[in-house]
């Protein structure tokens, strides 16, 4: 029960969005806030934000986390199939995923995720956040319609969580005092090519970007990148340039005197925190000393009858 003001469930969570490629922006944004000192209580990911979301939820740092992509290619992360629901199957995301995360469950991971995908039955956003089926989670948050085969979690087809929640920041909101968004997404001019691969891509865009007004309204810190519309959402060849986007978008956003005070609320928190952990931790020892004692005692009246 709260004494003073509402509680929460975590004090500060990162939502992060979907965005394919430009989700590279997301560990340059992760970036500053570590070096402002934030450490979250919880993450939450859509599409390319689970990917990069579970990755660091793991323990990576985001320049290890890059590292695992380095001189990829798309193609790599696919086969080829017929197209009866998609063009391609995520097997060799899914292995890519099986291979570098340590974590093989949710409950494993070092800080709590929601993987965030969308029921194509139901029409529905489905928030992944326990069991077994990591891994198939953040592969169906990644799973864009057409584009990818659904992914079967217990018989159900999920698609890409941007369908109808981009930008995960409702999905966390109600349970964490602070919330700090970043958003790499943003609506893309027409291109001049008219090709599939274009119309998709643009389609894709448009959709997601409109679900994201209420998310953008919810953070507390709102990171948006910019200057990114060159960069195709299924090019993996910008890592770097897109990675530093993120980083000095963070760096504009965490400037602003609203955001210190923030990290400033965060860091008064973590003090506090530490402080009563050692409290709890020498109660404990102590209590420890005193359940030892009557042992003793009884322990020396039997040996002096003896």
């Amino acid at each position: 029960m709260a004494i003073f003001g509402k509680s929460y469930e975590h004090y500060l969570g990162y939502a992060l969005s979907g965005g394919g490629a430009k989700g590279f922006a997301h560990l340059g944004a992760l970036k500053v806030l570590e070096k402002c000192g934030l450490k979250p209580d919880i993450i939450a990911g859509t599409s390319a934000g689970a990917l990069a979301g579970v990755f660091y939820a793991d323990g990576y740092h985001p320049d290890e986390i890059v590292e695992l992509f380095r001189k990829k290619e798309f193609l790599e992360f696919v086969e080829f199939t017929i197209p009866t629901t998609g063009f391609f199957k995520s097997t060799g995301l899914h292995n890519f995923l099986k291979k570098n995360l340590r974590a093989t469950r949710f409950e494993e991971l070092q800080i709590p995720f929601c993987a965030v995908a969308t029921d194509w039955n139901r029409a529905t956003t489905v928030i992944f956040t326990n069991g077994d089926d990591l891994i198939d989670a953040v592969v169906a948050s990644c799973s864009i319609p057409v584009i990818f085969h659904p992914q079967m979690i217990h018989n159900t087809p999920y698609v890409d969580g941007g369908l109808l929640k981009n930008f995960p920041v409702t999905v966390i909101r109600r349970k964490s005092k602070y919330v700090i968004g970043i958003n790499v997404t943003q609506t893309l001019p027409p291109s001049g090519k008219h090709n599939i691969r274009k119309v998709l891509e643009r389609t894709f865009n448009l959709m997601s970007n409109a679900n994201t007004i209420i998310d953008k309204a919810s953070c507390d810190i709102l990171i948006e990148t910019r200057g990114m519309e060159k960069y195709s959402m299924f090019n993996l060849q910008n890592q770097q340039k897109i990675m530093q986007a993120g980083y000095h978008s963070a760096a504009l956003a965490m400037s602003r005197d609203e955001s210190w005070e923030i990290v400033r609320k965060c860091h008064r928190h973590y003090t506090l925190t530490e402080k009563i952990h050692r409290r709890l931790h020498r109660i404990r020892q102590a209590r420890k000393a005193i359940s030892r004692k009557p042992e003793n005692r009884n322990t020396n009246r039997n040996t002096d009858k003896r």
